[in-house]
């Protein structure tokens, strides 16, 4: 099954008015999604996706309409729709106001380059197993020491494609050799 053009150009059209959004295609052949490209999306003041289903649209809409086509990832789903979703939720957190705490979005990780901390909640022992006593020091700069360093462990342990693209401070290196 092939999503027919006239529908979807007609929907678009409608949709456009007389701005000039970028419509997305949603589609495994497209360009990886990435905060980056969430970043830049943000700046949009409108966004218009196109999610295909089974064989995807007909290729005359992506040649008429379409501005971007992305993939959310190296793997083939029934249709666009989780992919929007996706791409929407990234977006959207972006947008100043949506999330509560400003601060919380700039530490995410992809946003920092960074893998976030290990976070733990009480009680301060569950099963045998301990939270870090620096948390509950209250002592602040020690638990950032901490949360830092943590991050540049994580990244470097789980992710070495993001933790050689880093650029460490000389703060960074000696939280490392600690």
């Amino acid at each position: 099954m092939v999503m027919r053009p006239a529908p979807l150009v007609k929907a678009v059209e409608h949709l456009k008015g007389t701005g000039r959004p970028r419509v997305i295609l949603t589609t495994p052949q497209g360009k990886l999604f990435n905060q980056k490209l969430a970043q830049e999306l943000v700046e949009e003041k409108h966004l218009i996706i196109i999610c295909g289903r089974y064989r995807g649209v007909d290729e005359r809409v992506r040649q008429l309409v379409v501005t971007d086509c992305i993939s959310v990832g190296d793997y083939i789903l029934g249709g666009g729709e989780l992919p929007a979703m996706v791409i929407t939720e990234a977006v959207v957190r972006l947008i100043p106001g949506v999330v509560g705490n400003e601060d919380c979005v700039r530490a995410d990780s992809f946003t920092s380059g960074l893998l976030e901390y290990p976070n733990y909640t009480r009680p301060e022992e569950f099963m045998g197993l301990s939270a870090p006593s620096v948390l509950t020091s209250g002592n602040h700069a020690e638990v950032e020491r901490w949360r830092k360093r943590e991050s540049l462990l994580r990244t470097r342990n789980l992710r070495p494609d993001l933790f050689e693209k880093l650029e460490l401070t000389k703060k960074d290196q000696k939280l490392l050799e600690r």
